[in-house]
Parts: C-alpha cells; sequence; structure tokens
C-alpha cells in the first residue's frame, strides 16, 4: 500500500536547475492553532518544528504559465535556520537543500460550487537543511 503522505527523494539539481536565492525563513504557522501563542507548526512524525524557506527559483522556465518564481519549502529543525552570507552584497544568497522530498497532492482550491472543477496536481517540498550553494 502506497502512503497518503507520500515522500519522494529528489536530487537538489531536479528540483532547482539553475539554482534558487534565499529570500526569507520564517516560522510555519499551525493555522488550526493560530490563536495560540506558541503557534508554530510541528511535523507530526518527530514533533520538532517548521520552518517555511522562500527561495527564488532561477530557472527561466519557472515563470511561465503564470506560475510564480517563488517556491517554499518547509524544514524541520529544533532552531530556524540560518540562510548563508550572500557572496555579492545586496543580493539573496545562492541555497541549495540537502534531504529534499517532494509530495504530490490534489490541489482542489479551483472547484467551485456550480460543479466546474479545475483541480490540479500539486506538491510540496521539504528538506533537511540549507548550505550555501555549491559553485558550478
Amino acid at each position: 500500500m502506497v502512503p497518503l503522505t507520500l515522500k519522494v527523494p529528489v536530487p537538489f539539481e531536479y528540483v532547482f536547475p539553475a539554482g534558487a536565492l534565499c529570500l526569507g525563513v520564517d516560522a510555519a504557522v499551525d493555522f488550526e492553532r493560530r490563536n495560540d501563542p506558541d503557534n508554530q507548526a510541528r511535523d507530526k512524525e518527530t514533533g520538532e518544528r517548521m520552518w517555511v524557506v522562500r527561495v527564488l527559483d532561477l530557472d527561466p522556465q519557472a515563470g511561465k504559465f503564470g506560475r510564480t518564481t517563488e517556491v517554499k519549502v518547509k524544514v524541520v529543525a529544533p532552531q530556524q535556520p540560518v540562510p548563508p552570507a550572500s557572496a555579492v552584497p545586496g543580493y539573496p544568497p545562492s541555497i541549495e537543500f540537502d534531504g529534499l522530498t517532494l509530495t504530490p497532492y490534489v490541489d482542489s482550491q479551483r472547484c467551485k460550487s456550480s460543479g466546474n472543477c479545475r483541480a490540479r496536481m500539486a506538491y510540496s517540498l521539504r528538506a533537511d537543511n540549507i548550505r550555501a550553494a555549491v559553485a558550478a
């Protein structure tokens, strides 16, 4: 039986062939606990805190077909991951992810009550940690 939360390991270069720039790291919010003082999401398997790393996908194909070039990758870690220093002052740092996994799901937010459903296949990304990109 295939689990509902299938995590497919993928190489960083497969998801971000042209690299990625770190735009920021924030705590992932558990919306069921959004009114609690500590509303940070926790990993269901380990109980560790979850962080959202926003990156700019540098692949020229990423912005086609109305898609955004900003991608969010969740990282499970006890402390907030710290992006490396930028190699170019004034620009976001170039980063890579270790332990990157892809989880497919059906995005049904486009389904209307009128019976018009434009659901699509989507995926979420998770990683073990972030690090400075290796120079090509």
